[in-house]
């Protein structure tokens, strides 16, 4: 199978095939789920910002273009096609159309700098992966909570500011969600107002914003009970910020390494964002470590004891991030152990890919819409298999690399929203892989 990788924008699938076991050094990309609430945040915060470590990845694009066409000027300086500067500008137009929108599921990040700069937001149903009903009754909530208007129609949303309010917002979440997080972080940068959240969700891309903000005179407080902004005693003048590695896609090339029995460096990644998935690994008998900023996964070492794995998603602070749980499942197929898994965060992830993994020969037993079960070792055959979402497509490309046989993976376009290049840092590692054209 020829291994060179064809121009992205002309592929039509992902040709995967067993071969050796994958070794040597590659580099994650920044992280998707940090970048987008970083450049909503530059929008709310109202100074130049340049931001750094950007991802290539679709929903990216998209962001910068929504940040363009509700008025903030997008410059990248020459040679250096991961960084963004974002300024403000003197437009204003009226109620912005942006119908692009509806691709991500991020655009709700947006609201808080719209109603700073035009007074309302009106937006369409925020898309993203099919993965179960994820409404945005709690966001509303949240701007509630700072005297803002919200309502609903059948082809979006709008939320309107009304007359500015001082004093402490205090709001309490019923549940750790990190989309009302982060929208309660950003309204407090765009009114000024100190912030008291209870329950809030503490994950590497919320303490990321969160640090950002801190770099520029906000001063914070984050504990499992409690998350508390209170604003500078004078607005920036400027800010420089860093999207960190993409945590996810270290864990997917991980993934990829046990899977195949093989032994790699990973770098670029917080090694405290790792935590849960070595611990995953190290259960699966796998021997990886997380320092600095290198993730190292090593199968070729003598087994470590195995045990049976529950990877259980949690939106707790120190929990197992959702996504890490499709490419572990693909990792423990291979393994002997009867293995949980659970994510009752993304409801509909299951009946994305368990049909899938199916295909491929892959036999688990559905407990119930959210939770399965399956026994290993077992025997993957190479099919023609669908990335009906990022992290189906990125699970798929690991079980592909131990089926027998060429799996064909179809759905490129939901990989390529969260990866700009996952099949070439496969590749890079010895993955016989690669992008087929028409």
């Amino acid at each position: 199978m020829t291994t060179t990788r064809a121009p992205s924008v002309a592929a039509e699938v992902i040709a995967v095939r067993p071969g050796r076991p994958l070794t040597g050094t590659v580099t994650v990309d920044g992280s998707k789920n940090a970048a987008l609430p970083l450049l909503a945040a530059t929008a709310a915060l109202g100074c130049p910002v340049r931001l750094s470590n950007i991802p290539a990845n679709t929903d990216v694009h998209i962001m910068l273009s929504l940040l363009q066409q509700a008025g903030w000027h997008v410059a990248q300086p020459v040679g250096e096609s991961a960084t963004a500067v974002i300024l403000p500008t003197e437009s204003r137009h009226t109620h912005p159309d942006l119908p692009q929108a509806a691709r991500i599921r991020a655009s709700y990040y947006l609201v808080p700098a719209l109603l700073a700069r035009h007074g309302e937001a009106r937006l369409p149903w925020p898309g993203g992966c099919r993965i179960g009903a994820r409404g945005m009754d709690l966001h509303f909530r949240v701007y509630e909570a700072f005297g803002d208007r919200s309502g609903v129609d059948d082809t979006g949303y709008r939320v309107e500011a009304t007359k500015p309010r001082t004093g402490t917002v205090s709001l309490v979440l019923p549940f750790r969600s990190r989309g009302a997080t982060v929208a309660a972080m950003l309204r407090t940068v765009t009114t000024g107002r100190p912030l008291r959240l209870g329950e809030p969700n503490l994950s590497p891309e919320v303490l990321c914003v969160l640090k950002a903000l801190h770099t520029v005179g906000w001063e914070t407080r984050a504990s499992e009970r409690l998350l508390a902004l209170s604003p500078p005693p004078s607005a920036p003048n400027d800010a420089a910020w860093v999207v960190p590695g993409d945590k996810i896609e270290a864990g997917t090339l991980a993934c990829a390494v046990a899977a195949t029995g093989g032994s790699a460096r990973i770098e670029g990644v917080q090694a405290d964002d790792m935590g849960p998935l070595v611990a995953a690994l190290h259960r699966l008998g796998i021997s990886a470590r997380s320092k600095a900023n290198t993730l190292t996964v090593n199968a070729q070492e003598g087994r470590m004891a195995s045990h049976p794995l529950r990877a259980i998603a949690s939106l707790s602070p120190g929990g197992l991030d959702a996504d890490f749980e499709p490419p572990l499942m693909a990792v423990a197929l291979g393994l002997p152990g009867t293995h949980l898994f659970a994510d009752a965060i993304n409801p509909g992830r299951h009946s994305n890919l368990l049909p899938q993994l199916a295909r491929l020969g892959a036999v688990v037993e559905e407990i119930s819409p959210t939770e399965c079960r399956l026994t290993g070792p077992q025997l993957l055959t190479g099919t023609g298999v669908e990335a009906t979402d990022i992290r189906t497509g990125s699970a798929l490309m690991v079980a592909g690399l131990t089926a027998q046989g060429v799996t064909t993976l179809g759905g490129l376009d939901q990989l390529r929203r969260g990866h700009a290049d996952l099949p070439g840092k496969l590749h890079t590692l010895g993955a016989d892989i690669c992008e087929v054209t028409p």
